[in-house]
């Protein structure tokens, strides 16, 4: 996977942006930040297929200033339909995830964020289970 979410602070997205930037061209992950002012996190894009476990594995996150988290994401689902959003996330998984240990469905501390909150946590249990059933997960 090529995509490295970093949640900061709401306000900080260019900070964090310039500071990722930086650091993954220091490792020579080469690519772009998608910023969105006051969101409280910042998606980078590196060029090559796995430049986002690159800089997982190989930036410290000590290392960085404005990073209040980092991880690894695959491609954006669009458009879901409201009447099965599992089905979509699940499929996605496959190829990509072969067991996973732990599901978090989280947003970024802002504000707006917190409206979802409610929905995260109806949200985990169905899409624990359907995990389970496909397969993805061993102790969720």
């Amino acid at each position: 996977m090529n995509k490295v979410v970093l949640y900061c602070r709401p306000g900080f997205e260019k900070e964090c942006a310039a500071e990722i930037t930086d650091k993954a061209a220091r490792l020579e992950v080469f690519g772009f930040a998608r910023v969105k002012e006051d969101s409280g996190y910042v998606i980078f894009e590196g060029y090559q297929q796995d430049d986002g476990e690159k800089l997982v594995r190989d930036l410290p996150f000590s290392s960085l200033i404005f990073a209040r988290q980092m991880f690894v994401v695959g491609e954006l689902l669009r458009d879901l339909p409201p009447e099965d959003r599992i089905t979509p996330i699940v499929g996605m998984l496959q190829g990509v995830v072969e067991k996973g240990g732990e599901l978090r469905v989280e947003v970024a501390d802002t504000n707006e964020s917190k409206e979802l909150m409610k929905f995260c946590r109806k949200f985990t249990v169905p899409l624990r289970a359907a995990l389970r059933e496909a397969g993805r997960a061993d102790q969720l």
